[in-house]
Parts: C-alpha cells; sequence; structure tokens
C-alpha cells in the first residue's frame, strides 16, 4: 500500500509539472518542435556544421596567399596589403542557442521572453567544428570579428561565453561588434563596412542572408531570396559559409511577407505556411 501511494503521489507531482502534449500543439512553439530536435538530436546537423567548418578551414592557406582574395563585394578601398580578417555572426553560427528554444517550447514562451535570462547564464556550446576553424585561423594571424544583432546590453555576458569556450577574442581592437552599440541597427552592413577599412575579409559565416548581404536585398519575397543564392554563386563555400538554422530567421519572415503583423492569429500564420508549401 506505501508503494502504491508514492506511485500515486509521484504521478501527481509529474503530470502538474510536465508539459501538456495538447497545450503544445496548441501553441506557436509547436511548429518549431522538430526543428529543435533536428538541431539537437541529428547526426546530419553535426556533419553539416563540421563539414562548413572544415571547407573553410582547408581554404585559409590559399585565401592568405591571394591578395586578391576578398569576401566583401564592392569594396571601395584598395584591400590587397592589408591584414586579413573573418567575419563571423554569433547566434546559430558560432554558439548554439537551441536550450533557449527547449525552454520556450516546454513553457509556452516566444522570444524575447526568456532570452536575456539564457544569454546571462553565459553557457551556450560552440557548434561543432568552429573551435578548430578558428584556432587554426587565429593561428595564422587571421583577426577574428564577431558581428551580431545581439544588443549591447548583452556584451559582456556574450564576451564570457566566447572566453570560457576558448574562442579569440583580441582586445586590442573591439572585435565583438553588437546591435545598438555606436548607433548600429539590425542591418550588419555598416560594421561590415567598418571593419573593411582596415582589414581584408576573407570569410564570412553566419545563418542569415543578411550575415552576408545588406538587409535592404535579403528583406524580400521567397523566390527572390533564393535569386540572390545565384547571384552570388562563386561566393558559397569559398568566401561565404552558410550554417543551417532551421528553428528561426529571416527564411520564416519572408513567409509572413516581412509583416508580422499582418497575421497577428496564429491560425493566419498556419494558412501562410500552408501556402508557402507551393512555392519554390
Amino acid at each position: 500500500m506505501k508503494s502504491l501511494r508514492h506511485i500515486f503521489l509521484y504521478c501527481i507531482i509529474f503530470f502538474n509539472n510536465a508539459p501538456i502534449a495538447n497545450e503544445i500543439d496548441n501553441s506557436y512553439q509547436q511548429q518549431s518542435l522538430l526543428a529543435v530536435l533536428f538541431k539537437r538530436t541529428s547526426a546530419e546537423y553535426k556533419a553539416n556544421t563540421v563539414q562548413t567548418y572544415a571547407l573553410a578551414k582547408n581554404n585559409i592557406d590559399d585565401a592568405l596567399k591571394d591578395k586578391s582574395w576578398s569576401a566583401l563585394v564592392d569594396q571601395k578601398i584598395d584591400y590587397h596589403n592589408l591584414p586579413p580578417a573573418v567575419i563571423l555572426d554569433i547566434d546559430e553560427t558560432v554558439l548554439d542557442n537551441s536550450e533557449h528554444q527547449v525552454r520556450s517550447i516546454k513553457n509556452g514562451t516566444n522570444y524575447p521572453i526568456g532570452w536575456k535570462e539564457w544569454v546571462s547564464e553565459e553557457s551556450a556550446e560552440a557548434l561543432p567544428g568552429v573551435k578548430e576553424y578558428l584556432s587554426y585561423a587565429n593561428s595564422k594571424g587571421v583577426k577574428v570579428f564577431y558581428v551580431t544583432n545581439r544588443t549591447h546590453d548583452l556584451e559582456e555576458y556574450t564576451r564570457n561565453n566566447i572566453k570560457n569556450l576558448g574562442l579569440p577574442l583580441d582586445e586590442d581592437i573591439d572585435v565583438l561588434l553588437m546591435k545598438n552599440e555606436k548607433g548600429w541597427t539590425s542591418d550588419k552592413t555598416s560594421r561590415r563596412d567598418l571593419i573593411s577599412k582596415d582589414f581584408r575579409v576573407i570569410h564570412i559565416f553566419g545563418d542569415q542572408l543578411d550575415d552576408f548581404i545588406p538587409l535592404k536585398d535579403t528583406a524580400t519575397s521567397i523566390s527572390s531570396r533564393k535569386m540572390l543564392i545565384d547571384k552570388y554563386s562563386d561566393m558559397w563555400g569559398q568566401k561565404w559559409f552558410m550554417l543551417i538554422n532551421p528553428m528561426y530567421g529571416e527564411w520564416e519572415e519572408a513567409i509572413y511577407e516581412h509583416c508580422w503583423s499582418c497575421f497577428p492569429e496564429e491560425s493566419d500564420r498556419v494558412n501562410q505556411r500552408l501556402k508557402a508549401l507551393d512555392k519554390n
């Protein structure tokens, strides 16, 4: 009898605290469940990330020898004899924030709820392959810049997280360029331009198109965004390296025509997602 009481009490505690499947089914977070599982559980995701950074690492020496090599299009100054640098986005490019997505699913919340708390823990792990790439680039005298749309108030946490992982973070100049710092907006173009004044950028890494291309060009339709890939076909896998992020991003904004307020109800967004199945 005593053991049955214990089992009964355990069941009460468990079901009072466990996520309820129906609640998740009815939440906006349900759509991200498989995406988060893909990132956290699949060997395929790890292989893709390791592959991306290994490919980039393998052409660093060629990029350093070729003084005409630049990952910035339409660079306006003579960059040929400038010291080399690489630019990386942070979230889902260097740092893995899938734990924050897990918490959002379980708690039925959406960004930005819980985001600052997550960042302040300074516990995000590095993506597979990034440390090996950055260590090699750093050993070759390549300056590492992190250009992120994390807001400036999160800089100390971000800096500590990067350092805790043993990733390069120079202090002779500012290499961590954040949104709202010095008036910088979500468009990263001005920050890339600033780096280009003193460095020859050989690689750029990101998980969003606007990590490479001005935001004004990428905030467009699904088909137009795909056409940008063709336009810059000579950059991908040589100078530009895209990390897969199925959890969130501008790709989803394109489904809603970059107008979240135009589809205020989840049912409206579901209809848009269904319509997008027929687009290519």
